[in-house]
């Protein structure tokens, strides 16, 4: 008798863990069958910012036809790509693209935030080119902006500044300007410290006067009425950044956003222990998004 409820117990414990796999996106779980004609790959196109180069990737999603694509924007300096991401992506139908700002991991050029907006905006036109369209079967109009921590604030900035852009995730977005302004800023100067060494053409303090210089245009919050009408998603964790981003998705509601969507993990800035939480967020997301105007 005691077997059997031990044998019970365990297939119990079983479907249990089969039925959490199976409420999992496919794209996460499974891979999608091979297309001998537009198979999924991996390209790594030049693609050129303020004449440099950036070191970057594109994940092509399988199958004919164009696709939506995401642009994948890393943080500062870019150690967390969330290129796990970038798979997913690719296996739910997604084009993925990302690249490097300039003087940033083996790209050229010097490193700066105005130089990083501009690269974004390079990355963006990169996308809409008519030729890539063609040859890397994009659809211009689901464009979507996911960005991590430094990336979150760009994919904001981009999107404020774009009304092409279809959609913005932003994941434990760092909002660089209210930061540098704020009276916390001293007890978070060591982001400063610790990335520029990573970085090319840049120091510490040229990146905080940088920040400072344009402190009041760089502070993501004040978007809100720029994005209000598209789809925006912020993701929260246990870091520094929460009360920003608590303030963004409140300042997208005041504004009449019917489209923010904020969800918060217990989980450290790089969701370590949460990836495939974060994944799941993403899709889900991205699945509830509405068929773009016009097609």
């Amino acid at each position: 008798m005691h077997k059997s409820l031990q044998h019970l117990s365990a297939l119990l414990l079983f479907l249990s863990c089969n039925a959490c796999a199976q409420q999992l996106p496919a794209a996460i779980t499974t891979d999608p069958a091979p297309d001998k004609d537009f198979p999924a790959s991996m390209e790594s196109p030049d693609v050129v910012s303020h004449s440099a180069r950036l070191n970057a990737v594109f994940y092509l999603a399988p199958g004919a036809g164009s696709h939506p694509s995401v642009l994948l924007l890393c943080g500062f300096p870019g150690n967390e790509k969330n290129l796990d991401l970038a798979y997913v992506l690719q296996r739910a139908g997604w084009n993925a693209l990302f690249a490097n700002y300039r003087g940033s991991w083996g790209s050229a050029g010097n490193f700066s935030f105005t130089n990083t907006i501009e690269d974004i905006q390079s990355m963006i036109a990169f996308l809409r080119d008519p030729a890539n369209v063609k040859k890397y079967r994009i659809d211009p109009n689901r464009i979507v902006l996911i960005g991590h921590s430094m990336g979150g604030f760009m994919a904001a900035n981009a999107a404020a500044h774009d009304p092409g852009v279809f959609a913005v995730a932003m994941i434990a977005a760092w909002n660089i300007g209210a930061v540098v302004s704020g009276p916390s800023f001293p007890s978070r100067m060591d982001s400063f410290t610790n990335a520029s060494p990573r970085l090319a053409g840049t120091t510490p303090e040229g990146l905080i006067a940088e920040a400072k210089a344009h402190a009041a245009q760089w502070n993501y919050v004040e978007y809100a009425s720029l994005l209000k009408t598209r789809p925006v998603l912020v993701l929260e964790c246990k870091d520094r950044n929460t009360p920003d981003n608590q303030a963004m998705a409140e300042a997208l509601r005041k504004a009449g956003s019917t489209q923010v969507t904020e969800k918060y993990t217990e989980t450290d800035h790089t969701f370590s222990d949460h990836r495939i939480a974060l994944q799941v967020a993403v899709l889900e997301w991205l699945n509830s998004l509405p068929a773009p105007t016009g097609k």
